[in-house]
């Protein structure tokens, strides 16, 4: 399955990727389930994200496996290690491009699931995870129609 949602903000993409640190990480956690950071490397090439996810004391390894920078786009990507067990592949491909007189922040994520009928019941849900982000984005980045 696949998510797609865009966030126009307004500083520059350089400025937005600079940002994307562990008290922005902090900030973008949705209230439920509740997690805790056990390890935030940073985003450079093999650079590792551990949380723990409570109520089902799952832990989650995302490993950062690319990161692009150039004059249009600054991305990093993250791919799951370690899973928890309603997962069986993740792969979150954070783009920050360039656009008009700031950033498009574009929060690309294809998961699947161990069950395909579960990939639909999940997705809702990981939407709702992900469409939090965006009113965090304008607030931490400044606000911009989009």
């Amino acid at each position: 399955m696949r998510i797609i949602l865009k966030t126009a903000v307004e500083q520059s993409h350089d400025q937005v990727f600079d940002q994307f640190d562990q008290s922005l990480f902090k900030a973008l956690a949705p209230p439920f389930p509740p997690i805790k950071i056990e390890r935030f490397d940073g985003k450079a090439i093999g650079d590792v994200v551990i949380v723990k996810l409570g109520l089902i004391n799952q832990r989650w390894v995302s490993k950062i496996t690319s990161v692009i920078q150039s004059e249009k786009e600054s991305s990093f990507t993250d791919q799951g290690q370690e899973l928890p067990f309603f997962l069986s592949k993740w792969v979150h491909h954070h783009r920050i491009l360039a656009h008009e007189k700031g950033a498009l922040i574009v929060d690309d994520i294809t998961y699947q699931s161990p069950y395909k009928v579960l990939d639909y019941l999940l997705y809702p849900i990981m939407w709702a995870q992900f469409a939090y982000r965006k009113p965090i984005y304008r607030k931490w980045f400044g606000r911009k129609a989009n």
